[in-house]
């Protein structure tokens, strides 16, 4: 199970949840800390801006950032839920939460995950740029891109609640 959150809610959903590993997506390292109960080993940052296209002085996601998550997701057990957040839980973590389903699970069709999203989370509107290079990085010809585009962009808000997106 994936549990996606805010930066605000981090604590408690860690907690909550009893999870072990966590993976942060946020632009200012100053923000990011690792959560009580989570080894300094298993807390993934990627320094991202929320951002679908270059913008000068601001850091858009990236093919490494892509790379490590994927290379993150082999040291979670999936004994206990992974917690996937960014400063508001609607973007860059929804996104990484739908492409850590697909790399765990590569048979499963794309659309399952992205709908299951949909379902869990009115406000969930997945980074359009980080799910596309993922797309290619898991040599999904698109279809990731795609289920993602079928759900839509979500609802307005400054915060969303935690949702979990279910893997089996």
């Amino acid at each position: 199970m994936i549990v996606v959150c805010s930066l605000a809610r981090l604590p408690a959903i860690v907690k909550q949840h009893g999870a072990r590993h966590v993976v942060s997506l946020l632009a200012d390292r100053d923000k990011v800390f690792c959560p009580e109960g989570v080894e300094r080993n298993n807390h993934l940052w990627l320094g991202m801006d929320d951002i679908a296209s270059e913008i000068e002085g601001m850091t858009p996601p990236g093919e490494q950032h892509v790379e490590r998550l994927i290379e993150f997701l082999d040291r979670w057990d999936r004994k206990s839920p992974l917690v996937v957040h960014c400063f508001a839980g609607i973007s860059r973590s929804s996104a990484a939460a739908f492409i850590a389903a697909c790399a765990t699970h590569p048979k499963k069709d794309e659309v399952v995950f992205a709908r299951r999203i949909r379902t869990a989370s009115s406000t969930a509107s997945p980074n359009p740029r980080l799910v596309a290079l993922a797309d290619r990085y898991l040599g999904r010809d698109g279809r990731m891109v795609e289920a993602i585009a079928e759900i839509g962009t979500g609802q307005m808000a400054y915060e969303a609640e935690p949702y979990v997106l279910t893997l089996d």
